[in-house]
């Protein structure tokens, strides 16, 4: 069967940061800035994206590009006879079913609020308690759950049953302009709402206290986690695009658009919310609940907040969607390539498996309310821990390694990959801090998770 291909090198690079730019930009990155000090976290972020973020992100476009092949595939056909590289990507295949249970759910939270500011159940005036009782309502009815879970799953797989083009492509392309123009208007209307500067002063300017208090070194491990969290690093969601992408630019150039696009919205979605929640006096660490019961209390007593909330979740709905369809698509291409599947079967098998596997997280904030798993986390938050702080640094180590000792693929064959086509180069003077202090730095971040 001939390899599928991007039409556009546009098409490429906006499917490929629609990837990397989901949950990790607009829900998890800017709570996350809140509890770990505000302008220290982003500033050390924008570096890890750049000293880790980029270079793995350049093997994984490497290994797919090279093979042509999807995860377990494409490492078969680098790797050298008889050694077991290949492994990883059955690892990689179950990391990205692993986000899917759990991210299918929380994008279903998104379309669900974004239904019910367009519906008006949101309404000026409600209290705090009104507001957040909306959230609490949701978790606490898993049909309601279900129903938009189970909406953005199918949807999901419809897109991408429809071929990479006329489907994931023509898509992406349409939301990330969509995303991208909203991102915009929501960050002015922020810059717009009394109070603004504060909310921007705390978001860009470091607040030690709260380093000191949460301590360095785990705001340091915070930032490296985001960065691979962001990009969707180490679980083969990028390497399949590769494997998608023409020889005409250089993988370093284009990784840098796509983590210039991903770091875009990031930086955005924080100008949107902290102008927001300092000019209405809210809590900006709070956490997850952050998106879903602080920022909602905030649209419903600002003017035209119903507008405004509508357009917000408009923008995270397509930011999670985004992602969703790019891993169906990993998923489909690693069925389609090792069990000769067409892409219709790949799809609908695949769309039973993720209703099926994604249920538990739906269940468990209500029937299953009392099931904790790892270390006392409920099952979202035990799925996040697997995938946040095991499958992206520990597949990318894994990346890594392969891609730069002899053991594996080789720097050499590696950089002639990465330096194919017009663009920015990667240096082989680079070699020594690739094989030796960035193995390190991400070790460094895979044990601080797991500790």
């Amino acid at each position: 069967m001939k390899r599928e291909s991007f039409k556009s090198r546009l098409g490429f690079i906006l499917v490929s940061a629609g990837c990397a730019i989901g949950i990790g930009n607009v829900w998890r990155f800017p709570y996350v800035v809140g509890e770990n000090g505000g302008g220290l976290f982003v500033l050390l972020y924008l570096v890890f994206l750049i000293a880790m973020g980029l270079p793995v992100l350049t093997m994984e476009l490497a290994v797919g590009r090279a093979s042509r092949k999807s995860a377990v595939l494409g490492y078969k056909a680098l790797e050298k006879p008889g050694s077991k590289w290949h492994l990883h990507g059955w690892a990689a295949i179950f990391g990205c079913y692993m986000l899917m249970m759990y991210y299918t759910t929380v994008s279903g939270w998104m379309v669900t609020y974004f239904y019910k500011f367009l519906t008006g159940e949101f309404q000026a005036g409600m209290d705090a308690e009104a507001a957040g009782a909306v959230f609490s309502n949701l978790l606490a009815d898993p049909l309601q759950m279900s129903f938009w879970m189970i909406l953005t799953v199918i949807l999901g797989f419809f897109v991408c049953s429809r071929g990479l083009q006329n489907g994931l492509e023509k898509i992406s392309k349409v939301m990330m302009s969509a995303l991208l123009g909203l991102i915009v208007i929501l960050a002015v209307h922020s810059f717009t709402l009394s109070g603004a500067g504060e909310g921007v002063r705390f978001y860009l300017i470091p607040n030690m206290e709260t380093v000191k208090e949460v301590g360095i070194g785990n705001v340091v491990s915070a930032a490296m986690n985001q960065a691979f969290f962001t990009l969707s690093l180490g679980v083969a969601a990028m390497e399949i695009f590769g494997s998608y992408m023409g020889r005409d630019n250089s993988l370093a150039g284009e990784g840098a658009r796509i983590c210039a696009l991903d770091t875009f919205v990031a930086i955005m979605a924080g100008l949107i919310i902290f102008p927001a929640c300092f000019s209405y006096g809210v809590e900006v660490g709070a956490g997850p609940k952050l998106i879903f019961i602080t920022l909602p209390n905030v649209f419903v007593n600002m003017e035209g907040g119903r507008i405004w909330g509508t357009l917000f979740f408009l923008f995270m709905t397509f930011a999670s969607f985004s992602t969703i369809i790019a891993v169906f698509e990993n998923i489909m291409s690693f069925c389609m390539d090792m069990f000769g599947w067409d892409r219709k079967k790949a799809a609908l098998v695949n769309c039973v498996i993720i209703l099926i596997a994604s249920m538990p997280c739906v269940l468990g904030y209500n029937v299953w309310s009392d099931l904790h798993l790892i270390g006392g986390r409920d099952v979202l938050d035990s799925e996040d821990f697997i995938v946040s702080n095991l499958l992206l640094p520990g597949g990318s180590l894994i990346y890594l390694l392969f891609c730069v000792t002899k053991w594996g693929w080789g720097f050499d064959n590696y950089l002639e990959e990465a330096n194919t086509g017009k663009g920015l180069k990667i240096a082989k003077g680079l070699k020594p801090y690739f094989q030796f202090v960035l193995p390190v730095l991400i070790l460094f971040i895979l044990i601080q998770g797991l500790i």
